[in-house]
């Protein structure tokens, strides 16, 4: 088998209670088969337009050959960096598969002004301007980090006198208003097949061209999928996606609603952060869903065992008897990467099933956008702080959440109104080249608050867990965290700059947190990042 899946302890007797009915509902056949009526009545409109990722490896083969001579045309003139401006599945799909590979991507998923002109600039190391090509990536073709991204670099291009259609290449559903202004434009323009959901896309153009272009050889890529398709198509108890769909989202009642995902680092990098957005966006509505939380094989959780956390944990080889052995209870999993972008689609789709949801959709994600563009419409004044403590801006949803009066006490009281089956969700609405060490906050609040927490970098976690903050579970608490710079840049044709735009975004989400949905909500400005950000580490422990 090209992908390994090992259950022992509670979970196996979950899987071994689920996967009968699986089988017998023919599940995976129905799945291969683009059979709509598998999630009910009231998702098989969505579904009916959704299922084309199952396809996604034989209709995308022939992109190979045209990617790869668009490559090599680059590299003849010298133009070796390549620039991805996605957001989402957009993004994330690329940055695994390049990272796994070992190979230079760049990704723009975010509206910091400063991480905006790093992309454009470019180093030493990576190349300047002169030698990058964007590949600008959005389904919808409206996606206004993307559209702001690409007008910053058209502008780019040409103040150095290089034609932006020269060296912009565009990704998008046929008939979007991206591809319309792009081939109007000149631009060279691959489309997608639009019957595949944006998270669901990593075997599509969106994620290979950006992948290949970087210099990955995605036929080798499509080959691990391809091997393991047959696996998944099979109804029976070897099937890994129906085991995998089993342990994740099996057990009514008594199912385990976080997910931990582990990985040593070094074996299939980033992976964890694409199933995150898979999974999360998926499954997280109706109240219900799945919350995955990344971790790292020293992390919290791991010692604490919460009892409403699954383990899952990435391993060259699942059936080492040791590691079996060693790490009872856990999900071990085993398989090359285009073997794991298509056994997690699949046990997606059918936890989806499971769950008794629609895994095709995301009805809370276009709030946090509204929200944003209603800001950025209006542009009002900023509001004073409500407190500064140990220099950093503090805005609570609830006056009784900052009553403690230090930067330690408004967060000993924000872990206090986790709910005893809740989480706490980090998000960073910073420059993650000068910040990243932001990231390793998670390890500190998860062992603080005692509850799974989870991390995101603002605002791409807007397009993908976004939507299970929302629509799922009523059980989080959030910790946004901002920042002031005085480095800021324009977007051309509009009338709001980047760092208006993000702080829109934060405060947009936060609203409907907060006020839309219930949910306890801190904003921590940081006035000078690289300071304070040592104030929060110390609030923290």
């Amino acid at each position: 088998m090209t992908f390994a899946v090992k259950v022992s302890g509670h979970v196996k007797a979950v899987v071994d209670a689920e996967l009968p009915e699986l089988i017998e509902s023919l599940v995976a056949l129905g799945i291969t088969a683009q059979d709509a009526t598998l999630w009910g009545p009231a998702a098989e409109d969505e579904a009916s337009r959704r299922l084309g990722w199952v396809q996604a490896v034989s209709v995308s083969r022939p992109l190979v050959p045209e990617i790869t001579a668009l490559r090599d045309a680059y590299v003849a003139q010298g133009v070796t960096r390549v620039v991805l401006a996605g957001m989402g599945g957009s993004s994330l799909a690329p940055e695994v598969i390049a990272q796994s590979a070992g190979v230079p991507l760049v990704i723009l998923d975010s509206t910091a002004p400063g991480q905006v002109l790093a992309a454009i600039d470019g180093d030493a190391e990576s190349g300047g301007l002169r030698e990058t090509v964007l590949v600008v990536s959005s389904k919808s073709g409206s996606t206004i980090e993307t559209d702001a991204a690409k007008r910053a670099f058209e502008t780019a291009f040409r103040d150095v006198g290089i034609d932006p259609a020269e060296r912009i290449v565009v990704v998008t559903d046929p008939g979007s208003p991206l591809e319309q202004s792009a081939r109007a434009d000149g631009y060279r323009v691959f489309t997608a097949d639009p019957t595949v959901g944006g998270r669901y896309s990593a075997l599509t153009a969106f994620g290979l061209v950006p992948a290949g272009l970087a210099g990955v050889d995605i036929d080798d890529l499509l080959d691990e999928a391809d091997a393991t398709l047959l696996e998944v198509a099979i109804d029976s108890p070897e099937n890994p996606a129906l085991v995998l769909a089993a342990a994740i989202a099996g057990g009514g009642a008594q199912r385990r609603d976080k997910l931990g995902l582990v990985t040593d680092g070094s074996h299939l990098p980033g992976l964890p952060d694409w199933i995150e957005q898979l999974i999360a966006e998926s499954t997280g509505k109706d109240g219900t869903g799945i919350l995955p939380v990344v971790l790292l094989p020293v992390s919290p959780e791991l010692e604490t065992k919460p009892a409403d956390l699954q383990v899952v944990r990435f391993v060259d080889h699942a059936d080492a008897f040791h590691l079996f052995e060693r790490h009872e209870g856990e999900v071990l999993v085993s398989g090359s990467l285009g073997a794991q972008f298509v056994v997690w689609e699949y046990a997606t789709a059918i936890a989806g099933r499971l769950l008794g949801i629609d895994p095709f959709d995301q009805p809370d994600v276009e709030a946090a956008k509204v929200a944003a563009r209603t800001l950025l419409a209006a542009r009002p004044a900023p509001t004073e702080p409500a407190l500064v403590l140990d220099g950093v801006e503090v805005r609570v949803s609830d006056p009784a959440l900052a009553s403690g009066g230090t930067l330690a006490g408004v967060l000993d009281a924000l872990w206090a109104s986790v709910p005893a089956d809740g989480y706490v969700s980090i998000q960073a609405y910073v420059n993650r080249n000068d910040l990243p060490q932001l990231a390793g906050l998670r390890e500190l609040v998860a062992a603080d608050s005692g509850r799974p927490t989870t991390f995101g970098w603002g605002p791409r976690f807007l397009h993908s867990t976004g939507q299970y903050h929302k629509g799922g579970p009523a059980n989080g608490v959030f910790l946004q965290i901002t920042e002031r710079t005085e480095v800021d840049l324009e977007i051309p044709g509009h009338p709001f700059t980047f760092g208006q735009l993000i702080h829109a975004q934060a405060a947009g989400d936060a609203s409907v947190l907060s006020d839309g949905h219930g949910r306890p909500v801190v904003t921590l400005t940081l006035t000078d990042p690289q300071v304070e950000v040592l104030s929060l580490f110390e609030a923290a422990q």
